[in-house]
């Protein structure tokens, strides 16, 4: 009887160990693998968002993108005719063709807006000289475009 509890002492020592292995050092076995190559496959405007989104989040600009402020700009034109909005542009760049205008479609309306000011007194000054081309004028708080500083040779 000693004999035969020896016999399944050792029987389920051995099934113990089996178990052991099996849990605990075969996965870490199995998980073991050569290093193999990785290759993304992404969309080319991918790289570019990404470059643009960290010009964006530090306060600074690439070279090529127009750098911003606050500032005013005079809205010369409100109206739901697309025609009518373009001959109001092209009146206004006959007579000031040094400032630029933009053209903003905010549905049904467009509206023409012309400068960019930095200050509200520059503004209120083209809004004097062009009183009497354009009826419904007004000046408009929004971001500006700065110019574009002039490089010198030192």
């Amino acid at each position: 009887m000693k004999n035969a509890v020896s016999y399944y002492k050792t029987k389920f020592s051995k099934i113990r160990d089996c178990i052991f292995f099996i849990t605990i050092l075969l996965p870490g076995i199995a998980m073991a693998q050569t290093r193999g190559t990785v290759q993304v496959i992404k969309d080319p405007l991918l790289d570019t968002l990404i470059a643009r989104r960290s010009t964006l989040g530090s306060g600074r600009s690439s070279a090529n993108a127009p750098q911003t402020a606050n500032g005013y700009r005079v809205q010369i034109f409100f109206g739901s005719s697309r025609q009518a909005a373009y001959d109001a542009q092209a009146r206004f760049n006959d007579e000031y063709p040094e400032l630029r205008t933009y053209i903003i479609y905010t549905e049904p309306n467009f509206k023409v807006r012309a400068g960019d000011f930095r200050t509200r007194l520059e503004a209120q000054k083209l809004v004097s000289e062009v009183r009497s081309m354009f009826t419904s004028i007004f000046i408009i708080p929004e971001k500006i475009n700065l110019p574009k500083p002039l490089l010198s040779d030192d």
